[in-house]
């Protein structure tokens, strides 16, 4: 689940909600049906290679025929993860990180390769610029490199 946010940006009751039907494999997409999108809209993302495998790898493990990230325990959706996330947070040393976090990371990541804002925005499914801008932290290095530029021109 985290490999899948860190790779789509997706948020994360839209991952509660994903059911294999949502994928192409093949194509290397989902679908993020518009019932099921904060926004109310349907949204196609494409899937890097790292997302694919990650996917892949969780079909071969899980029993789940619809969801694909059912809850253990119950086999139905998931209603949240908090204990869990802490988990993994303190075993990774993240502190002050929150799951939606996954997606600012997402986005800068995009915005740090050179990807420009309005690509960025359709696999978060924003209406408008001005919330990515808000998800697309650079980092300082990414900054100061940005500034260098001005020096080969």
């Amino acid at each position: 689940m985290v490999l899948l946010a860190m790779n789509t940006g997706m948020r994360r009751g839209e991952l509660f909600d994903l059911t294999w039907q949502n994928f192409d494999l093949k194509n290397h997409n989902l679908t993020m049906e518009g019932i099921r999108a904060k926004s109310g809209h349907t949204r196609h993302i494409l899937l890097d290679d790292e997302a694919l495998r990650a996917l892949v790898a969780w079909r071969n493990q899980t029993n789940s025929k619809e969801l694909v990230f059912p809850n253990p325990i119950t086999q139905k959706r998931f209603s949240d993860i908090k204990t869990t996330w802490q988990q993994l947070r303190d075993e990774a040393k993240l502190h002050d990180f929150r799951f939606h976090d996954l997606r600012h990371h997402f986005a800068s990541k995009l915005v740090m390769a050179g990807v420009g804002l309005s690509t960025v925005r359709e696999p978060l499914g924003h209406s408008n610029l001005s919330m990515t801008l808000r998800y697309a932290h650079l980092a300082p290095e990414h900054k100061a490199a940005a500034v260098q530029l001005l020096n080969s021109v």
